[in-house]
């Protein structure tokens, strides 16, 4: 596993990396989920491996160290004292992050031995477990909202050697009593970054956390720095792959449903452009669309782009058909590819950011870049979300 990372760039010679080759994942995690039902079939269908029947050992070895998502609880279940076999109906309520992502956010974080660490949404307590292995387990307090999990990360913790602070409560409430932190990690996605995580950062401290709206298709990574004079600043930086919501946060998506009327095309409208759509990988133009125009969904397992609004039922397909012509199809009151066009025109005459300011002022909260004379800006809703699982 840490030599595949190592290949495709994602991790680099020191202690986080050294964590990974230490941390016995079938140790911390030795039950998990693999799905035997197909997509979209009903009630689906799960088997729950077990490290300690022989027969699992191979599967549940390819899951824990594939890279890939870890499935680790079913329906809100205890961890602890579970009968491994099937399940059926309900369903998965945390899981471990993709080791890819979780191994790049916690390299930028700087972990160092000594520091006061807060792990908000414990999952299966990976970033928990890698925080133990360079700061010392003494001063990393992890915080979930379910007692299941922080219970299991507790003893399976102490099977690695490891006893810290794990507890149970509102992620948004952080953990004061442990704090001041010199580093605030968060398993999971916010609107906006709760006050109390910016009071309990110790002078330099840093916290980061993914802040996307309502959309999955678009996510950020808010990394918030407390400065000595007692004042923040922060960055917002779009990035590819972002933690699931929290709990109270929800997420639009795109349903079976939506898609077989975006792929039929009845009652649609056909023009020709030669005006192209900004490239995917100008995340910084698609992160602004996301808030300044929120409510579209991205389907990435399209080879074109496919954008829907699931809430109108507007889409909006675009499909390159030559060197200088796009072929645009769309349907619906909303006018999307006008939306894309406009947010556009905003991004490039602010010089087209690629990160954005994070001000985090008492009550108010808003993202900034470019200069005063062509700024684009938008505000963070004012509410704060519950901390949930470790999830992708």
């Amino acid at each position: 596993m840490v030599a595949r990372l190592e290949e495709a760039g994602v991790l680099r010679p020191g202690p986080v990396r050294n964590a990974l080759l230490a941390i016995r994942r079938e140790v911390l995690i030795p039950q998990a989920y693999v799905r035997r039902s197909q997509p979209g079939e009903e009630p689906p269908r799960w088997d729950l491996l077990d490290w300690a029947e022989p027969a699992y050992r191979d599967e549940l070895l390819a899951l824990l160290y594939g890279g890939e998502s870890v499935l680790v609880q079913h329906a809100g279940e205890r961890l602890l004292g579970r009968v491994p076999g099937p399940r059926s109906g309900g369903a998965i309520t945390a899981m471990s992050s993709v080791v890819d992502m979780t191994a790049g956010l916690l390299q930028s974080l700087d972990l160092r031995p000594g520091q006061r660490v807060l792990d908000i949404g414990t999952g299966a307590a990976v970033t928990a477990a890698v925080a133990c292995w360079i700061c010392g387990d003494r001063t990393v307090v992890t915080l979930d909202r379910d007692s299941h999990l922080t219970e299991a990360a507790q003893a399976r913790l102490a099977g690695l050697g490891y006893r810290p602070r794990a507890v149970t409560g509102d992620g948004a409430a952080g953990w004061p009593a442990g704090g001041p932190y010199e580093r605030i990690f968060v398993s999971y996605a916010v609107p906006r970054v709760p006050s109390a995580w910016v009071d309990q950062l110790a002078p330099g401290g840093h916290a980061m956390a993914t802040l996307s709206g309502t959309s999955p298709s678009w996510p950020g990574l808010a990394i918030i720095t407390a400065t000595s004079g007692g004042r923040v600043r922060g960055e917002l930086r779009p990035v590819e792959f972002g933690h699931r919501p929290g709990h109270g946060f929800e997420r639009l998506c795109i349903s079976r449903e939506f898609l077989d009327r975006i792929e039929a095309g009845d009652g649609t409208r056909v023009v020709h452009t030669s005006t192209a759509p900004p490239p995917d990988g100008a995340r910084g133009f698609w992160l602004a669309l996301d808030h300044l125009r929120p409510g579209l969904v991205r389907n990435w397992s399209a080879g074109h782009v496919v954008i829907g609004a699931p809430a109108c039922g507007s889409w909006l397909t675009a499909r390159a058909t030559g060197a200088d012509c796009w072929s645009l199809t769309a349907c619906g009151p909303r006018d999307i590819w006008g939306e894309i066009q406009d947010v556009a025109g905003l991004w490039r005459a602010a010089g087209e950011p690629s990160t954005y300011q994070l001000h985090v002022e008492d009550t108010q909260q808003w993202v900034t870049a470019g200069a005063a004379t062509a700024e684009l800006s938008w505000s963070l809703p004012n509410t704060d979300v519950m901390g949930a699982e470790e999830e992708q």
